[in-house]
């Protein structure tokens, strides 16, 4: 009989391979003997039929050593300078290694604003579908040498579990310096243990998950925990496992009991959902009361002025939104019909009385079901 994690990635094609600095990297420095394997055992995997895409990080720590710094950079633009020289010599790397096998591969920068923005969005997922047409590998980054913090993803875990919908992948496969998800810290800890599968990530998981941080890498065990709930909810498995184990990517495809496997959530989000619910900004927030939360949560309806009891916020019509119970917990996301200075004035009507109050009318909903994201 197969196990629920050999069910889960039986049908696997796409993947989303994201690693992690503190996996090419070595003391600081770029490990070449990694990228040589990394780039075998990708090419043997694509000869079975799969495909991947790869999110990589290193590039900061790759343009360390050329600019003469002793220690991670602190400031944005020391940052933005590591990444510039870097990000040459980290592509140089897999190009070199990757071309012994034949393979092309492409670079694509990206910042959270390419995400956000639904038209930039569209053409990300138009050129890596393009490549992926034709046989080129796409290597993916956040663009870290023109990023600020207003448009910066946070780190590479995020950007990968948004590329699950953006790119509709099959899985998200995340390697690091560890096993897998440990009980505890296994660095500081003596009886740390590996916990092979995760039904859903929630606060009794990332309790008891520490967050520090490697010295050269931006996220954490909790970045990929995040990571690993935002492709859950598009209905992708994700698998956190350790990249210095040799063969660990096929073993992992093949099903076997390999790092932690994180299971892919039943009543998913299709793909503008999942973009509303993790890629975009709310510019404001709409206080529910309690049968407009019961509706959306457990019917699926659209939501209606007269669920509304407080608007907070300065947005206009399409932008998007957080919904907020009563006592400010987020339960969806979603774009709005209405102004929010219009949605003040008819919140807690009934949609018949939308035109009488404003003079005009838009649709009987604030925001449309099809335009609504549950979290």
């Amino acid at each position: 009989m197969k196990s629920l994690r050999q069910t889960n990635l039986e049908h696997v094609k796409l993947v989303v391979v994201k690693l992690g600095s503190a996996v090419l990297t070595d003391n600081g420095h770029l490990e070449f003997s990694f990228f040589k394997r990394f780039a075998s055992e990708i090419a043997e995997l694509r000869r079975q039929g799969y495909r991947f895409i790869v999110v990589t990080s290193g590039a900061v720590a790759a343009g360390l050593e050329a600019l003469g710094f002793k220690a991670p950079p602190l400031t944005i633009p020391e940052k933005q300078a590591c990444a510039a020289v870097g990000q040459l010599r980290l592509m140089r790397q897999y190009e070199q290694e990757f071309a012994t096998h034949g393979q092309v591969v492409a670079q694509v920068l990206l910042t959270a604003d390419d995400i956000r923005n639904r038209r930039r969005y569209l053409n990300a997922r138009n050129t890596l579908t393009a490549l992926l047409g034709a046989e080129v590998l796409p290597l993916v980054n956040e663009n870290d040498t023109v990023v600020v913090r207003e448009i910066k993803f946070g780190d590479n875990d995020n950007l990968a579990a948004l590329l699950t919908s953006l790119a509709e992948v099959d899985l998200l496969l995340m390697l690091t310096d560890l096993d897998g998800v440990y009980n505890c810290d296994p660095k500081a800890a003596g009886e740390a243990s590996l916990i092979p599968m995760i039904d859903e990530v929630d606060d009794g998981v990332t309790a008891f998950v520490c967050a520090t941080k490697s010295a050269v890498g931006t996220g954490g065990m909790l970045s990929k925990l995040e990571a690993a709930r935002k492709a859950a909810a598009y209905g992708i498995p994700t698998v956190i496992a350790n990249g210095r184990r040799p063969g660990v990517m096929g073993r992992v495809l093949a099903g076997e009991s390999e790092g932690t496997f994180f299971l892919p959530r039943t009543n998913r989000l299709n793909c503008r959902q999942h973009w509303l619910a993790f890629a975009v900004n709310p510019c404001g927030s709409l206080y529910l009361d309690g049968g407009a939360v019961r509706a959306l949560v457990d019917r699926g309806t659209s939501l209606l002025p007269s669920g509304v009891s407080r608007v907070e916020g300065g947005f206009g019509v399409g932008d998007p939104v957080s919904c907020r119970d009563l006592k400010g917990r987020e339960i969806a996301r979603g774009l709005v019909t209405y102004s929010a200075l219009d949605i003040e004035k008819i919140a807690g009507l009934h949609s018949r009385e939308i035109a009488g109050r404003l003079g005009y009318d838009a649709g009987a909903e604030v925001i449309h079901r099809d335009n609504l994201a549950l979290l």
